[in-house]
């Protein structure tokens, strides 16, 4: 029996001995991933010092668990509230590599490649996050998750993302579509066309964005246009607004006053823009709560 029970102690060992190894290899293992460009993005260790260049991505960063690794961001970032307390790099549209420099970042995450022109010189991994589909959302945050090595935290937020895109097949009704403004600011001078995110979830709610087939992705247009798509419902993106949908008695009455179906219906809403026009997990948070305004519209 004692030869016995050493012969376990010893094999007990071995499995301990071997599952730490193995968490060493996983942790000395070298991480790939692919941005949002097709770029292949190589770090050498979990990023720990995260530089962010945009809102969105510092959304995202703290979807994935992330949010302690941030130690820099741009002026707009203001969500998760703790964003608000980090310390700022500018506009981000024109980085400074020298103040990037100084907070000693092992990842930089920006939306668009002319940001990155001016970082090549500090040798710094970058990843560029342009979510272009509702589902590509989740997959960034995954993929977020494998960069911070925080993948048990960002997949369980990816997963509950999907779960709301799965359940929005249940509001299509393509054979009786409701026809949606988009609204960007307080007063009717632009709107978004299809390629916004915005306007697929619109479209997964069995809507359709009455100026999704413009060139311009955020069109210019007029009152006047806007009467002559004579949309069932506008929903305004507004700066400090509430992430719920609220109506706003200056716009509907601006709109009654012009006779627009939706006005003299009731169906002008105003949400927050950062909710709305952000590519982040908020967006499809409140996809649900648009599909019930689509919804209430087509009574």
């Amino acid at each position: 029996m004692g030869l016995i029970k050493k012969k376990c102690v010893w094999f007990a060992c071995g499995i301990a001995w071997l599952a730490q190894a193995g968490l060493v290899l996983a942790r000395t293992l070298p991480i790939e991933a692919t941005d949002d460009q097709g770029h292949q993005v190589r770090l050498t260790a979990p990023a720990q010092r995260v530089v962010t260049l945009s809102p969105h991505a510092t959304e995202l960063v703290s979807a994935a668990g992330g949010g302690d690794r941030i130690v820099a961001t741009v002026n707009a970032s203001d969500f998760p509230p703790s964003a608000r307390t980090l310390p700022r790099i500018g506009d981000g549209l024109s980085p400074n590599p020298e103040r990037i420099l100084l907070t000693r970042p092992d990842l930089v995450i920006g939306w668009q490649p002319s940001q990155f022109s001016s970082l090549s010189q500090l040798s710094v991994p970058t990843f560029l996050s342009n979510p272009k589909t509702l589902s590509s959302i989740p997959k960034s945050i995954e993929t977020l998750g494998k960069m911070l090595g925080t993948s048990e935290i960002a997949n369980i937020r990816a997963a509950s993302l999907n779960q709301i895109l799965a359940r929005l097949k249940q509001y299509s009704r393509p054979d009786t579509q409701v026809r949606v403004f988009i609204q960007v600011g307080d007063t009717p001078e632009y709107t978004l066309n299809r390629a916004h995110l915005l306007s697929e979830i619109i479209e997964q709610c069995g809507g359709i964005n009455v100026f999704g087939s413009a060139a311009a992705a955020a069109p210019k247009i007029s009152a006047e246009s806007v009467l002559s798509q004579k949309p069932d419902l506008v929903l305004i993106g507004r700066i400090g607004a509430t992430a719920q949908p609220t109506q706003d008695l200056a716009a509907l009455s601006y709109w009654q006053r012009l006779n627009l179906t939706a006005g003299m219906a009731g169906q002008v809403y105003v949400m927050d823009s950062d909710v709305l026009y952000r590519p982040g997990p908020r967006l499809i948070e409140a996809a649900e709560t648009i599909c019930s305004l689509i919804q209430q519209a087509r009574k």
